[in-house]
């Protein structure tokens, strides 16, 4: 008896799902239908633009071969041309790079000497005050010490 009532419940269900679904459903499928058909019309005409539109663009590449050998040659020619301006520029480029070397390093010779005089008045200096050191006297040593003292008061 519980299986009855399961059947009956079931068609009960049925009917009103058909009774209350049925136009909704057959209004949403017949708007699918429509929809796709649509779909399938606009993409013929797609395809239809499409091949028009390759026809033309083979038809223009023909004639763009021509301008492209064109183009290709005009440009070998002004690349030659440019390679030309290029190498000039270069070369003039590289008698500046060697004058300014050439600048620098008379610079630096003449630094160099400079240092190596400085250096040569330094030890010479150095030298000269070790010989007077070693020729001065205990005296000589107090009298310098007694002007230098007597410099100082004046200036206070």
């Amino acid at each position: 008896m519980e299986w009855v009532w399961r059947i009956v419940n079931f068609a009960i269900l049925v009917f009103i799902l058909v009774k209350f679904l049925n136009k909704p459903l057959k209004n949403y499928l017949q708007q699918r239908k429509e929809l796709i058909e649509k779909s399938i019309k606009e993409a013929r005409e797609a395809k239809e633009l499409a091949m028009k539109a390759l026809a033309e663009v083979e038809e223009r590449l023909k004639v763009k071969d021509k301008e492209m050998e064109e183009i290709i040659s005009s440009a070998k020619s002004s690349g030659e041309k440019e390679k030309e301006r290029l190498i000039e520029e270069g070369e003039k480029l590289k008698a500046k790079i060697l004058e300014q070397a050439k600048t620098n390093i008379e610079y630096e010779v003449k630094r160099a000497k400079e240092m190596i005089k400085a250096e040569a008045v330094d030890a010479a200096m150095q030298l000269a005050e070790e010989k007077i050191k070693a020729r001065m006297t205990k005296d000589d040593h107090e009298k310098l010490l007694a002007e230098s003292l007597k410099l100082m008061h004046k200036i206070n």
